[in-house]
């Protein structure tokens, strides 16, 4: 007898919600207001890390365009190596096109601890950095917590929400691989343990 998890409803819900979230446009207000706090966020991470902002002034002038769906922000590295917005129409030296469409997918896997599908075009050198820059960058939200709150509740507050997040990366791997298996089987393809 097949047992379902407690969470297939609501993840169900939650999928079923952001696909039809995902077909309004935001205004455009609300885009270059966000864009304008992202850039911010980068900053202050990019900040934090020296070798990252001393690679990215030997870019600077540099222009990258982050597209998904309809929704696009383009970048420009400053001579102090970090980020600032830049014109839309300005002819961008790196795209990057996040390849998939649906924003439940895009959401499971980077809880799971993946990297969506991205297609690249352009400068070579600039996309190595840009991967140097998400392999190796990692905002210390401890650090910046403590500043607030003190090191002990910071600390706190981190431990119960990497306990969390390991909980939900671990239902959404098995998940993924539930949907998985039960998509080959379906299909006629015999899935590994079965007949």
């Amino acid at each position: 007898m097949a047992t379902s998890s407690p969470f297939t409803f609501p993840m169900h819900l939650f999928s079923e919600l952001v696909n039809k979230l995902s077909g309004l446009q935001p205004p455009g207000w609300a885009i270059d207001e966000i864009q304008h706090r992202l850039v911010l966020l980068l900053n202050h991470v990019l900040m934090q890390e020296p070798e990252a902002t001393a690679r990215l002034a030997r870019l600077k002038g540099r222009v990258v365009r982050v597209q998904w769906r309809t929704l696009s922000m383009t970048v420009a590295v400053t001579p102090a190596g970090l980020l600032e917005l830049a014109a839309s129409h300005k002819a961008a030296d790196l795209s990057l096109v996040v390849a998939d469409d649906s924003p439940a997918s895009l959401v499971q896997t980077v809880i799971a601890g993946g990297k969506p599908p991205i297609k690249i075009e352009g400068d070579v050198q600039l996309a190595a950095e840009m991967n140097w820059l998400v392999d190796h960058v990692r905002w210390d939200v401890e650090e910046d917590l403590s500043r607030l709150l003190g090191d002990a509740p910071a600390h706190a507050f981190v431990s119960v929400a990497k306990q969390i997040a390991a909980g939900l990366k671990s239902f959404l791997v098995t998940k993924v691989a539930d949907n998985t298996a039960s998509g080959s089987s379906e299909n006629g393809t015999a899935v590994k343990g079965t007949p």
